[in-house]
């Protein structure tokens, strides 16, 4: 099974991205929506352990737990050091599962990738990006969102530039959906079905 890892910037359309892999018959493994899961089970209580009165009724409280670690890079760590392993054993245990299934690909949706070294987890790597005004507009489009909570998440994330550089593949979203979809369609197409048709 080849593992694909997806990902890019804030406000690149990798969500979107993600679902076209999904729409096409590939498992896909959202990193996001692990964390949703794990903040309302067994990352509940490590978080307010370490962050109190950042969680109610047994869940992590989103908007209190941002307030307390945005702009406090110890806290992130400290809050990255108790989320980032349940996430991985999250991802590994999905792609166990699709391995014996018999699966050809699989997706990790993982948008911190090349921050959080997880380079060496996946086979190849696909890279979402959008032209800087097309981003900064989906981002401060979002609700709570403003220039310089948008500044603070980019200083801590790889350059899109670089990002570009290091893919096997890019998906410029700022062309449409239908482009997207259709790069979507040439990467499982290459992945896939060029594999399966190459001897040996």
């Amino acid at each position: 099974m080849i593992v694909l890892g997806l990902t890019g910037s804030i406000g690149m359309g990798k969500s979107t991205t993600a679902k076209m892999f999904a729409e096409a018959g590939v498992p896909v493994h959202d990193s996001d929506e692990a964390v949703h899961r794990l903040y309302a089970g067994k990352a509940a209580p490590l978080v307010e352990a370490a962050f109190p009165g950042t969680t109610r009724s047994g869940a992590v409280d989103r908007a209190a737990l941002a307030e307390r670690v945005l702009g406090d890079a110890p806290a992130l760590k400290r809050l990255e050091a108790i989320i980032h392993p349940l996430v991985r054993a999250d991802a590994d245990a999905f792609l166990a599962e699709h391995r014996a299934a018999g699966a050809p690909l699989a997706v990790l949706d993982i948008p911190l990738l090349f921050e959080t070294g997880g380079r060496d987890r996946v086979d190849k790597v696909v890279v979402v990006t959008a032209p800087p005004e097309v981003q900064r507009a989906r981002v401060l489009a979002r609700p709570g969102m403003n220039e310089e909570k948008l500044a603070s998440i980019l200083a801590r994330q790889v350059p899109d530039a670089e990002k570009r550089r290091r893919a096997d593949f890019v998906i410029d979203t700022g062309q449409g959906f239908d482009a997207a979809r259709a790069a979507v369609k040439a990467i499982i197409a290459e992945l896939v079905v060029d594999k399966a048709a190459r001897p040996g």
